[in-house]
């Protein structure tokens, strides 16, 4: 009986220390993402290309989600920053796509797939990117939305799809948004949530990070709508509507709620570097809007935490470049800035021990 009962204590203390050994602690980690429209593959400021690699690298982003973008010097351009920011001394991957947007990462890319796809991507395009980040799947979606039918000029006094001034702005919200459903953006974003909702499923971290054209709900409401010539308006804007109504959260509102206080403009940045005509669409209007996001599904093991905007600190305001007044954290590297869009970073807390 004792040679029993001791054999059991043994078992039973072997087992305790195998079960201590298989509970890890977790480590908690931060994860960067950025996203970046980098204005016809580089091409309307001179030296861009070399100034997107400097963004990146000052950014310090470990996943970068990059917009229209063109072959470089006969090269395609994911695969061209690979190599340059590899002979700069930083790894990183990513992979050659038909598409205009793509993905590259600190992190080895397992798989890549198109989710939108369109002729000459003037309908909007979609990429998913799959890697493994802390023990978790973790998959990345870069989005270039439709730009034309840009209903956020209508209450500006302009018109979203000829870019001409209107005799007065259209306020209502059923006009607004009947002009913004000509446009392909709800249907790519209808595509991205049913593509997404297997890496829901399996427990996989989404995110989605694009220049949307398009603004969001959560932007337009009753405490703007007597700013940046709103004109009164209050949009509840399809896509983010759309992703919100899903589950997904924009993880810029997420870590700064007060659209008043923390604006998070992204177009038309205030860039020196070329003629200010060249920037903006509505010349005689306020056209100022936070259209570049980051979106994530909430899971235990991912939280946003941080959030700047990256690049200037000025925008265009009725054709002329002013200075922000806001409460946004700004990140800018003191050289010039590449393109038209200012570009936004998300600092996600990220555990390695949560499933």
């Amino acid at each position: 009986m004792k040679v029993k009962g001791l054999t059991c204590i043994l078992v039973f203390l072997l087992g305790s220390v195998g079960m201590l050994r298989a509970a890890e602690p977790s480590v908690t980690f931060s994860l960067k993402a950025m996203q970046m429209n980098i204005w016809k593959g580089g091409s309307m400021v001179e030296g861009a290309v070399g100034m997107i690699a400097d963004e990146i690298i000052h950014s310090d982003a470990d996943l970068i989600f990059l917009n229209e973008l063109r072959n470089f010097q006969g090269e395609n351009f994911i695969l061209y920053m690979v190599k340059e920011l590899r002979r700069r001394g930083h790894i990183y991957y990513g992979e050659k796509s038909s598409l205009a947007v793509g993905v590259l990462s600190r992190f080895p890319i397992e798989s890549q797939e198109v989710v939108f796809p369109c002729a000459k991507n003037e309908k909007g395009a979609i990429l998913r990117v799959v890697m493994a980040v802390g023990g978790h799947k973790v998959a990345a979606y870069a989005a270039h939305l439709d730009y034309r039918h840009y209903a956020c000029y209508l209450p500006r006094g302009y018109d979203g799809s000829s870019w001409e001034k209107m005799d007065a702005p259209v306020v209502d919200e059923t006009e607004i948004l009947a002009m913004n459903r000509k446009s392909y953006r709800e249907e790519a974003i209808s595509t991205f949530l049913r593509r997404s909702q297997s890496d829901i499923a399996q427990g996989f971290a989404v995110l989605l990070a694009g220049d949307f054209n398009e603004p969001s709900h959560l932007d337009w409401t009753v405490r703007t709508k007597n700013l940046w010539e709103h004109n009164g308006a209050i949009v509840n804007w399809s896509c983010s509507s759309m992703l919100y109504e899903k589950g997904f959260r924009d993880a810029y509102r997420t870590v700064y709620p007060n659209p008043v206080t923390h604006p998070g403009f992204t177009f038309p940045a205030g860039n020196r570097a070329v003629a200010v005509d060249k920037l903006t669409w509505a010349p005689e209007a306020d056209e100022r809007d936070r259209i570049d996001f980051i979106y994530y599904y909430p899971a235990s093991f991912l939280a946003p935490k941080k959030a700047w905007v990256v690049g200037p600190t000025e925008s265009v305001v009725r054709g002329v470049i002013k200075k922000e007044k806001g409460k946004d954290r700004f990140l800018r590297s003191g050289k010039q800035w590449p393109t038209d869009h200012k570009a936004v970073m998300i600092s996600f807390s990220v555990n390695s021990g949560v499933n």
